[in-house]
């Protein structure tokens, strides 16, 4: 027997005496990170914003079993926010739904969570209407369950370990309508729900009703990261709960699991997404540390004259978003330009002293100053 079997399902209990030392401390450490934000401008904020968006969607498909690239996350990040960071031209569907769900779910989330939202959502994250595996999944509408019940299993074929059993089909519309009126404060027992316990419980609840053929789980962290920013009543993000997650995810699972097969007291469960959050939020301050030591070397880079495929680079650097050793041929790969032209660039970086050179011939390799 799973909850959502129980007859007093959905409505979850808790002990708020376990859970108020936890909320504590998460409020402290916001009025901590909202007095770090006060130092930074508007365009630092948004750099910071930007940083966590982008570990947001690439973390949130790597629990899924998905590796996005992160650049071209990033390029799509910021041209849907407007922000000329020199991304790349390359538009790829899959980064584009992702990335598409969770704006929508962090800067619009002042707006109402409806079936239709979440279709929306559900057909971004599948545009070519497969999921994992390959498997021809229904996108954009709730599953039909027409090879039988919806289950999350694991382990190799004829060995597969069953986790969970999901509500069948024909209970989904009642208990979609149900959970969109307890999200949105039209029921009198959602009103009482301290938002950051909302939004743990809104995670649970809705990846209990698992109404989709696939994406339930990055719909699921979509729906908390958006009543965390109703909680914070602000859209950019500053911390990532889908990163903390990838971190922590066996945990998830397991937590997850026992809570699904266990009774409708949810305070361990929460116990749990509390203090993910709490390190979340810790998380928080080494982006902004970094925010700020690129502030304050982008201040003396400034005084150097640089061209285009120059400040790009060293964007990408300073962003910590370049993966493997910098060469010359990989320099010429990701700015277009010419061996020779890409040689020109280094060197003049090597001699501003941005940048310092090691190994010869086409062991050569580059990075920027430890002292920068």
């Amino acid at each position: 027997m799973y909850i959502h079997d129980l007859a007093e399902w959905p409505n979850f209990t808790w002990n708020d005496g376990k859970l108020k030392p936890l909320l504590g401390e998460i409020r402290q450490l916001q009025v901590g990170l909202r007095a770090e934000l006060n130092q930074l401008g508007f365009e630092d904020k948004t750099e910071a914003s930007l940083r966590v968006l982008t570990e947001d969607v690439v973390k949130t498909s790597e629990i899924e079993g998905e590796q996005l690239d992160a650049l071209l996350v990033r390029s799509s990040i910021a041209r849907r926010l407007g922000l000329d960071v020199g991304g790349l031209a390359k538009i790829d569907r899959q980064v584009e739904g992702v990335v598409y769900v969770v704006l929508d779910a962090t800067t619009n989330f002042d707006q109402s969570l409806t079936q239709d939202r979440l279709y929306g959502w559900h057909a971004s994250l599948f545009p070519t209407g497969y999921g994992g595996y390959g498997v021809k999944i229904l996108v954009g509408q709730w599953r039909h369950d027409r090879n039988g019940p919806m289950q999350v299993v694991s382990g190799a074929v004829g060995k597969e370990r069953v986790h969970f059993v999901a509500p069948e089909q024909l209970r989904l519309p009642l208990e979609i309508e149900k959970f969109l009126a307890w999200f949105e404060l039209k029921t009198s027992e959602a009103c009482d729900i301290d938002p950051i316990i909302k939004a743990g419980i809104a995670h649970l609840y809705f990846v209990t009703i698992h109404p989709f053929d696939d994406g339930n789980g990055r719909i699921a962290r979509a729906i908390a990261d958006l009543a965390l920013a109703r909680a914070d009543k602000m859209g950019q993000r500053f911390y990532s709960m889908s990163a903390q997650i990838r971190k922590e995810h066996n945990a998830y699972y397991e937590i997850l699991e026992q809570t699904q097969k266990g009774t409708l007291d949810v305070t361990t469960w929460l116990e749990w997404f509390l203090i993910c959050l709490t390190r979340a939020i810790h998380g928080a301050q080494t982006v902004l540390h970094d925010v700020l030591r690129k502030v304050r070397v982008w201040r003396f880079l400034n005084k150097v004259e640089l061209n285009e495929r120059q400040h790009k680079m060293l964007n990408l650097l300073l962003d910590q978003d370049f993966f493997g050793a910098l060469s010359t041929p990989k320099w010429a790969k990701m700015t277009g330009c010419s061996l020779d032209t890409a040689n020109r660039d280094l060197a003049k970086l090597v001699e501003h002293g941005i940048l310092e050179k090691s190994g010869q011939g086409r062991s050569t390799r580059y990075k920027l100053k430890e002292d920068l």
